[in-house]
């Protein structure tokens, strides 16, 4: 039983979990724990991030019935480190949180919304988060389709909220090319940058996910509620915090360490010096992701960020998507005999991997055997064509064998 929560019975606890897709009763009493955790840590918090991998979401709470030093020594003795946590400090802010009100509330929200609950452990859920540690979320909740969010590879595509006619065409051309070469694109559905990297993902077939600030029963900003519904009908919106959630600076700017984990790369498009985007940027530096950055016209303040990321050595200067794909996928790149030496995408090699150099196959086969669209097949089998590596005969296409 989770102190605080004693007239929430095991029934009501069903139903709620049923209501966001969690309806094993084997589980019941972590995936609850899991939820009321969303609810009682503002997104980062350490303390409530050590105490569950310490002792899972369930016991967590289970320690927490101790008194400071208890706790403190309970950690120690399962091997975690307790410098700088301040355990009683985190029992005082998390108290107004935990009462019955507020976590029904949440799941019922998220229930009407038509979210679900993501945990760590599910198939579908991003084991990329997991690098971040005991700031990893405690949940995803999620619109959409959850495996969205792990499918494929995908990339960020971060910048100015006011952004340049330059950066908006840039973005359209990144967003478009990523998913002709088999990518998802990830971004924080803003007005700006994001919102064109969500558009041009969707113009082009492909998948998009959008990450929030704030709960995803009220998608923000309320001017792009049709694009994030789009987003959620073809890819999916998550967010770590419950519904009800309002979005804050601190938590655009902790969103951002979600966007940057989810993703193989991180590309910075256009960015004035104190762009929210920098702080993705930081984030996906600190996880060790590549990270790369648009130049622009040295006259643009919208470039004045990207022009101080790309001091960095080690950040790519993106002249077009072959730049990104190559600095998250460095393995995809065409080494075969004869080949061309060119970057291959991971929509070509899945494509290549479907066909055979001697039966013709056609579209309808290439997809299913690929796991990929229509749209991504036909895209991808023109590209693969004028590279000289398929032809398409009478009964469908071949893999051309040098």
């Amino acid at each position: 039983m989770i102190p605080g929560l004693g007239e929430i019975g095991d029934a009501e606890v069903s139903a709620l979990l049923g209501g966001v897709g969690r309806d094993r009763a084997e589980t019941a009493g972590d995936d609850f724990a899991s939820a009321v955790w969303s609810c009682l840590v503002e997104p980062g918090d350490s303390v409530g991030g050590v105490l569950r991998a310490a002792f899972g979401p369930a016991g967590a709470f289970d320690v927490l019935r101790r008194d400071g030093p208890d706790v403190v020594r309970a950690l120690v003795e399962a091997g975690f480190g307790t410098e700088g946590l301040d355990i009683a400090a985190a029992k005082a802010r998390w108290a107004p949180r935990l009462n019955p009100v507020a976590i029904r509330s949440a799941l019922s929200a998220a229930s009407i919304a038509g979210a679900r609950l993501l945990l760590p452990g599910d198939p579908a859920w991003p084991t990329s988060l997991d690098e971040l540690g005991v700031h990893a979320p405690a949940t995803l909740w999620i619109r959409g389709d959850a495996s969205a969010l792990s499918s494929r590879p995908s990339v960020a595509l971060v910048g100015s909220r006011a952004p340049s006619n330059y950066g908006e065409q840039v973005a359209t051309e990144l967003g478009t090319g990523l998913v002709l070469r088999g990518f998802g694109v990830v971004s924080g559905g803003a007005y700006g940058i994001d919102g064109v990297a969500h558009r041009a993902a969707l113009a082009s077939g492909g998948l998009t996910v959008a990450i929030m600030a704030g709960g995803v029963d009220r998608f923000y900003p309320a001017g792009h509620h049709d694009l994030l519904v789009r987003v959620a009908e073809t890819g999916a919106v998550g967010s770590e915090v419950p519904c009800g959630t309002v979005p804050s600076r601190w938590r655009f700017l902790q969103r951002n360490r979600v966007i940057a984990a989810l993703t193989a790369a991180t590309v910075v498009v256009e960015a004035g010096h104190r762009s929210g985007a920098l702080n993705t940027a930081g984030h996906a530096r600190s996880l060790g992701r590549p990270l790369g950055a648009v130049p622009g016209p040295i006259t643009s303040p919208s470039s004045a960020g990207c022009h101080r990321l790309l001091r960095d050595p080690e950040v790519v200067l993106v002249q077009g998507v072959d730049d990104i794909v190559g600095a998250a996928s460095p393995d995809l790149v065409d080494t075969s005999p004869g080949g061309t030496g060119r970057r291959r995408s991971a929509a070509e090699h899945r494509v290549l991997d479907a066909l055979s150099g001697r039966q013709a196959r056609h579209e309808d086969r290439i997809e299913r055997d690929s796991g990929l669209t229509a749209a991504e097949v036909q895209a991808t089998l023109a590209v693969l064509e004028l590279a000289g590596q398929v032809e398409e005969r009478e009964r469908g296409w071949v893999r051309l064998v040098r």
